[in-house]
């Protein structure tokens, strides 16, 4: 389970596509895959079709070279 602690979050962001282990986001440019596991309850992103903020953990947004 990931550590929560620390989260960033990312304004403007579009569900793209579920695989139902990971989402496919549009965040600014890029499309992400994002595991479910790392996306934080607060998130207004976290099924296929939803825009909004996306908040997911520090260490996935670092490993997928969002931050």
């Amino acid at each position: 389970m990931p550590n929560f602690s620390d989260k960033v979050s990312f304004e403007d962001v579009r569900a793209l596509k579920d695989s139902g282990k990971a989402l496919l986001c549009l965040i600014g440019e890029e499309k992400v895959w994002i595991p479910h596991s790392h996306i934080h309850d607060d998130s207004e992103v976290y099924e296929e079709g939803h825009e909004g903020t996306l908040i997911v953990s520090e260490w996935i947004a670092t490993e997928k070279g969002l931050i």
